[in-house]
């Protein structure tokens, strides 16, 4: 582990054809103003999904500046990431207040999960990413992320669309048109744009026509402001955000421990994506990576903050600058750390309103659904086989139909938890009874994503990383060979590229 980065030649941006690698830095200002870049791309999603799972976002913020300078130490500085806030984990905590969890619920679960994902690293790093491929294949890992993401589609239709309906569908189409009009770093931070968007077009509306008569939060109807700044104006400048102590419950935490496998696939493929940019073989850290994204997770939640994942933005940025050097994201942890100390500015994000959330929510949570569609398309993944098909069909439905399974009157399973056990366990015993043509047929599927190349979580980067004057790196390409996009766009690239 060192901190002593070497000097970029000159210190100035690389010329075409090169890059500044993980243990090279740029000058110091050159350096924080790419670090800078990193929090901008970050930014949008990380105080995005604690809003809608209810938690702190300048708590979440902050937290993700401890989580990323607590990984790129375990990774030992040799794979430049940030980690951010995970979507995987909103539709299981939208469970858990429905079950009448609250906010201690929600992180010591999440915790819980953290420490999973931190063993599942260790199982990586000690046994190898066959075992993986073995316990989750990617058909039952696509089925699994589209139950996560689709079981979310009452949420935003229910709870935060209603709100103002108007704004949301101004808002969605904006993120829309910004994730394919626009190139480069802009495109990678849509969610971000479309947010201030929609915070921009509240107040005018406040002004211009007035209070608004819909159902708020709790669904009740009433008449109010779209957006109200007292909250803002009473926070303090500096000062510490609220800590929550976790508690503990095996009903939440089963919840959302099927988020691991979708976060086993992202930091893997993150990693993978990153060792095709730096031409640097990562496997030896791929354990430690996921490990490290556990431990940041079980550091963050343990008080209150929010689940942390690597984030594909990021990985975008070090693609157009070809800066991949960590000192950068060190710069970029602490300038969240920072941010997070600031209660007026975490006060100014938590008032945004309920209608930009639903224009926003119905588009990110239908592309972790997709996700599980592009993992199983990637992959190759034959819904002719009655193994695939049967039990996934099965998974997915109770999954996205939260139906449940009482077991006793303090323990039953629902949505997320009994869809991705069904389809796991269902999974492995179809194959494990089916005729021996069928079980041969998978063999023509493709690998695990995890062991595949770069894929995201978040609707994240599956092919080459073009630069920023348009051209593909050339030992950039995806699973099945296609080359990078040119004009300076990702494969993949758009608002919840984590």
């Amino acid at each position: 582990m060192a901190f002593g980065w070497k000097l970029y030649g000159d210190g100035k941006t690389p010329p075409l054809g090169e890059a500044v690698a993980p243990d090279e830095r740029l000058s110091w200002p050159r350096t924080v103003g790419i670090g800078a870049q990193h929090v901008v791309a970050m930014f949008g999603a990380t105080f995005v999904f604690p809003i809608i799972m209810g938690l702190d976002p300048n708590l979440a913020i902050m937290m993700s500046g401890v989580a990323t300078i607590v990984f790129l130490l375990i990774v030992k500085n040799r794979v430049p990431s940030y980690l951010g806030t995970s979507a995987s984990f909103v539709g299981g905590v939208a469970a858990i207040r429905a079950g009448g969890g609250d906010s201690s619920d929600v992180v010591g679960a999440i915790l819980i999960a953290g420490v999973v994902l931190a063993l599942v690293g260790l199982l990586i790093h000690f046994a190898g990413l066959e075992v993986i491929n073995k316990v989750l294949p990617p058909a039952v890992t696509g089925a699994v992320v589209m139950l996560i993401g689709f079981n979310l589609a009452p949420v935003a239709a229910g709870i935060y669309w209603p709100q103002d309906q108007w704004v949301a569908l101004a808002t969605m189409t904006f993120v829309i048109v910004c994730s394919l009009a626009l190139r480069g770093f802009l495109a990678r931070i849509s969610v971000l744009l479309g947010l201030i968007f929609g915070y921009l077009l509240s107040v005018l509306l406040d002004v211009t026509a007035g209070q608004i008569t819909s159902p708020d939060g709790t669904g009740e109807v009433t008449t109010r402001d779209r957006i109200n700044f007292d909250t803002v104006g009473d926070a303090d400048w500096f000062g510490l955000p609220d800590f929550i102590a976790p508690s503990f419950s095996l009903n939440f935490s089963l919840l959302v421990i099927p988020a691991v496998i979708a976060l086993v696939a992202e930091n893997v493929g993150h990693v993978k994506a990153v060792a095709e940019m730096t031409k640097r073989d990562l496997d030896p850290v791929m354990g430690r990576a996921v490990f490290a994204d556990g431990v940041g997770t079980v550091l963050a939640t343990s008080v209150g903050g929010s689940p942390t994942t690597t984030y594909a933005e990021n990985i975008g940025v070090m693609a157009a600058t070809r800066v991949y050097s960590t000192a950068a994201y060190y710069v970029a942890a602490v300038v969240a750390i920072l941010l997070g100390l600031v209660p007026k500015f975490g006060a100014l994000i938590n008032i945004v309103p309920g209608g930009v959330l639903g224009g926003i929510t119905v588009v990110l949570y239908g592309m972790i659904g997709l996700l599980g569609a592009k993992i199983w398309k990637e992959n190759r993944v034959d819904f002719a086989n009655p193994i695939n098909l049967v039990p996934l069909a099965a998974g997915i439905i109770i999954g996205i139909g939260n139906v449940t399974l009482q077991f006793t009157e303090d323990f039953s399973l629902n949505g997320i938890a009994l869809g991705s056990i069904v389809a796991v366990v269902a999974w492995h015993l179809a194959r494990a009874l089916a005729p021996a043509d069928m079980k041969a047929a998978l063999l023509r599927e493709g690998t695990h994503p995890a062991a595949a190349s770069s894929l995201g979580h978040h609707g994240g980067p599956a092919g080459g990383y073009a630069d920023e004057q348009g051209g593909t790196d050339p030992s950039s390409v995806d699973e099945v060979g296609r080359p990078g996009v040119p004009g300076g766009r990702t494969p993949g690239e758009g608002p919840l590229n984590r």
